[in-house]
């Protein structure tokens, strides 16, 4: 913040410019994210309003964990490839699905042109 200024004094001239902050008490802030989690641990959290706006300043122990997605394949989706395809191989079936993320149609194009 602005050195030699007393919290009390910063927030009241925020006031004065109709912004309102407010800390929140916070063990643990996940942001999950396409391919990962941010996670940050023993957070300080202060939610501040400003126009009709809300956003978050947060700082804090950050960490980056991967994240692995599990597609839920049917049987039907299996079915309707092999018979699209002509391939019985279901193992093969289930391995093209988790590459294209159980995208059906797109596993149908990627095995007619192999």
């Amino acid at each position: 913040m602005i050195p030699n200024l007393d919290p009390k004094a910063i927030k009241s001239m925020m006031n004065r410019m109709g912004m309102k902050s407010e800390d929140i008490d916070a063990i643990k802030v996940i942001i999950e994210c396409t391919d990962k989690n941010i996670v940050i641990l023993n957070p300080e959290v202060m939610k501040i309003e400003m126009q009709g706006n809300t956003s978050f300043q947060i700082s804090g122990n950050v960490s980056e964990t991967g994240k692995s997605v599990e597609i839920e394949i049917s049987n039907d989706d299996i079915n309707l490839i092999a018979e699209k395809t002509g391939i019985s191989d279901r193992d093969k079936i289930v391995e093209e699905l988790k590459k294209n993320n159980g995208d059906v149609a797109l596993t149908i194009i990627n095995l007619t042109q192999k």
